[in-house]
């Protein structure tokens, strides 16, 4: 969808004549109030479920729904009876305007000159789509992760217009060891001598080797100690044994890491992830409150539900209990489940039975469509 009015920035700046791209699936009911909006992390999209036919109708290698084990007819967000969105947010390179599009007022690749972007803008920018769509208000707003930020965001900045949100392996603001974390995948970025100062689509070039590193360094941050243990442990690469190399390849987690990277490097964008890991250290609802989270959701009317999971590090279950406290001392109706899960911060991806039961139970006997 086209938008030519300027959306304003929380930066001070603008941005106009941008597109965003979206999916949706099921059925929009006739007073269009069982829409729930699906809202991505990092490196996702707005593809959220379902598969891509190619042209003689058989399914798309890989084109599965990077949510799809939780939306779809029968699942836990049913859309037998719910109308679900997903939008990919401005600045990502699946669709929406993003740098590696025309800039309308220069005629010129946006690259590095693409404006900062926030959580509270692309929640604005879903709600100018929504305003686009018809709907008024959301039956409820989901995300895991950095969607679940946004999810949270929605019921401050939108609080009439989201009846329930659920929030999935998230946290209230990014810790300073999480925020560490993501300037060192940049900085991995920006030095890469093929990066250009954000300029490298007028060289020809990707940063490849910086996008490898950030990726290996986000990979691991995802996963769990006893996930990576079970899966490599010390296994090296060589059935002949150790090489006795620095620079070769030893061991299955150390290719394991390279596939990652090389992977990601071949298909996401340099900026678009120093832009969306920029957006997940800026949020913080409590920050204009003197870091009083409770006086931050004071505002929200939304009934909520949180999941978090026992062995996500760098989203752990305490992040998640600081917004149920927040909630409570506001006597909000909230919802929480922590699941036992080993998979990391990866698990809100996964097909666990007791996580899809406590997403099922709830849309099932709280979320009127």
């Amino acid at each position: 969808m086209h938008f030519a009015d300027v959306l304003p920035l929380r930066s001070g700046a603008s941005i106009r004549a941008y597109d965003l791209s979206y999916e949706t699936y099921g059925q929009l009911n006739a007073d269009k109030s069982n829409a729930v909006l699906i809202c991505h992390a990092l490196n996702a999209s707005h593809h959220v479920a379902g598969v891509y036919l190619d042209e003689s109708g058989q399914i798309q290698k890989k084109s599965e729904g990077w949510w799809d084990t939780m939306i779809g007819p029968g699942k836990p967000v049913d859309t037998n009876r719910f109308f679900v969105i997903g939008v990919n947010n401005l600045g990502s390179c699946f669709g929406s305007t993003g740098p590696m599009q025309t800039n309308p007022d220069t005629n010129e690749v946006y690259g590095a000159d693409f404006p900062v972007v926030t959580v509270q803008d692309w929640v604005d920018a879903q709600a100018r789509l929504l305003d686009a769509l018809g709907i008024q208000t959301l039956a409820a707003v989901m995300g895991g992760s950095l969607g679940g930020m946004q999810a949270l965001s929605w019921t401050l900045q939108y609080p009439g217009r989201v009846r329930h949100a659920v929030v999935v392996a998230s946290a209230p603001n990014l810790t300073a060891e999480n925020i560490a974390f993501n300037e060192v995948a940049r900085r991995a970025i920006v030095t890469d001598p093929d990066f250009h100062g954000g300029h490298f689509y007028k060289h020809g070039v990707l940063p490849k080797r910086g996008l490898r590193i950030a990726r290996m360094i986000g990979h691991i941050t995802y996963l769990s100690d006893d996930v990576m243990n079970e899966k490599f442990g010390r296994q090296l690469r060589d059935a002949a044994g150790i090489k006795f190399s620095t620079q070769d390849v030893e061991f299955q987690i150390e290719s394991y890491l390279r596939y990652q990277g090389d992977k990601f490097a071949e298909y996401f964008d340099a900026n678009t992830y120093l832009l969306i890991t920029r957006a997940l250290d800026y949020f913080d609802p409590a920050g204009e409150f003197g870091g009083d989270l409770s006086r931050a959701l004071a505002q929200a009317s939304a009934k909520f539900l949180l999941v978090s999971f026992t062995t996500d590090w760098r989203f752990s279950p305490a992040r998640s209990r600081e917004i149920v406290k927040a909630l409570l001392d506001n006597q909000i109706d909230v919802s929480y489940a922590e699941i036992d899960a080993p998979h990391g911060h990866d698990a809100f991806l996964l097909d666990d039975a007791r996580y899809m039961g406590v997403v099922r139970s709830y849309f099932e006997s709280k979320v009127s469509a």
